[in-house]
């Protein structure tokens, strides 16, 4: 299941559209996450998903409007077996950020944060940077399935090191997109790994590309 986690209906319009899109490319079902003071908000809360979600002709869409806390986010998205969230940023600032980064830092799943002046995201174009460390290696599976599922093209970001293990990095994951046929390419970056990602926004930026790939850390 893909959940989307908002906290703001008024203004989530485009992350329901993008995160229903891209539930249906990658054969999930679809649910929306609310949380609410007490159980008469909570209500209403409903209500207005209910509304907001027929005005966009989003249907088969499941609704969890809950009354716990926040930093239970984690464990309701392995009761539900979640397989990627999105999450509403609908105040861009460091302590928002870093509290919701907190809360996910036992998912072992991908989450994307989504702001409200997103347009609706468009896949057309992945990110990939591409580092030393092994654990590298887990969003080949990610963008491998973007690739497979959403018809994205792939770049990889190959982090500019002394040393090759992020080259043999870059190797197996192509090993995996050439037995899927997709679309990719390869470019070495400026930056050493401590600092490929940070170069990789910045250039996604700049090309518009839809979404990076990044691996969580303390940093």
């Amino acid at each position: 299941m893909l959940i989307a986690f908002i906290h703001n209906i008024q203004t989530a319009e485009n992350l329901l559209i993008s995160a229903a899109a891209l539930a249906a490319n990658l054969k999930m079902e679809f649910g929306v996450l609310c949380y609410a003071e007490n159980e008469s908000v909570a209500d209403t809360k409903k209500e207005i998903i209910q509304k907001t979600l027929f005005e966009n002709q989003l249907e088969d869409v499941r609704i969890y409007v809950r009354t716990d806390a926040e930093n239970e986010l984690a464990g309701f998205c392995e009761t539900v077996e979640a397989s990627f969230l999105i999450l509403q940023l609908s105040e861009n600032k460091k302590k928002i950020i870093q509290k919701y980064l907190n809360f996910c830092r036992e998912l072992r799943i991908p989450y994307l944060f989504f702001k409200d002046e997103f347009s609706v995201l468009n896949l057309n174009k992945v990110m990939l940077p591409v580092g030393f460390l092994v654990e590298e290696l887990e969003k080949a599976q990610f963008a491998s399935a973007f690739g497979r599922f959403c018809s994205s093209q792939i770049f990889i970001l190959l982090a500019n090191d002394y040393g090759s293990k992020a080259a043999a990095n870059a190797e197996k994951m192509k090993l995996i997109f050439d037995k899927f046929s997709l679309n990719y390419s390869l470019e070495k970056a400026k930056a050493d790994s401590f600092k490929v990602e940070k170069e990789a926004v910045e250039k996604a930026f700049r090309e518009v590309y839809g979404i990076v790939i990044i691996s969580a850390s303390r940093e």
